[in-house]
C-alpha cells in the first residue's frame, strides 16, 4: 500500500535517483543519443530540488517508490520505481496528478510521452487517456536544443 504526499527537500536524493534510473529504463534509443548522454545522475541531482513544490511522491514501507510533477494542466513527470512497478503505484500517482490539474480549474490534463515507450504509452491508454498526435519536445541540452519524438496525450476531466 502506497502513501501520497506532497515531496519534501529530504525527498530530493531518492527522486533523483528514481528519475535517472526510470528515464534511463525508457528513453535511450528513442531520443536523440546527445540527449541520453546528457542525461547523467548529476545532471537529475541538479534538476529536482527546484522541483519539491511540484512534486508529489508515492511511497511504500518509508521508501519514495515513484513520483509525479504537475505544472499547470502538465503532468509532467510520471515515475515508478522499477521494483514497485506492477504494484498500482503508477495508478494512484497518475489519479492523483489529474485530481491535481482539476483543482487547478483545467478541463483536461497532458502529457507527452516518448513515441517509443510503449509500456508507457499502453498504461496512458489503459486509464483513459488518449493520443492526440505527434508532438516535437524540445529539450536543451549542453546549450543546444534537441527535439525529442513524443506524442501528446490529453486525459478529459469531467467537471461538475
Amino acid at each position: 500500500m502506497s502513501t501520497l504526499r506532497p515531496a519534501t527537500p529530504d525527498d530530493m536524493s531518492a527522486i533523483a535517483d528514481l528519475w535517472h534510473a526510470g528515464w534511463h529504463d525508457a528513453h535511450p534509443g528513442h531520443v536523440p543519443d546527445e540527449l541520453t548522454a546528457s542525461r547523467t545522475v548529476g545532471e537529475f541531482h541538479a534538476r529536482v530540488p527546484g522541483r519539491v513544490g511540484d512534486t508529489t511522491v508515492a511511497e511504500v514501507d518509508g521508501a519514495v517508490a515513484g513520483f509525479t510533477m504537475v505544472v499547470g494542466d502538465e503532468v509532467e513527470q510520471v515515475y515508478v520505481a522499477a521494483g514497485h512497478r506492477g504494484s498500482g503505484v503508477a495508478e494512484v500517482l497518475l489519479d492523483h496528478a489529474v485530481r491535481r490539474v482539476a483543482a487547478a480549474g483545467h478541463d483536461e490534463a497532458w502529457l507527452a510521452v516518448v513515441e517509443g515507450n510503449a509500456r508507457a504509452r499502453r498504461f496512458y491508454e489503459r486509464r483513459g487517456w488518449r493520443d492526440e498526435g505527434a508532438l516535437p519536445y524540445e529539450v536543451v541540452s549542453g546549450g543546444r536544443t534537441l527535439v525529442s519524438p513524443c506524442r501528446r496525450y490529453v486525459f478529459s476531466i469531467r467537471q461538475e
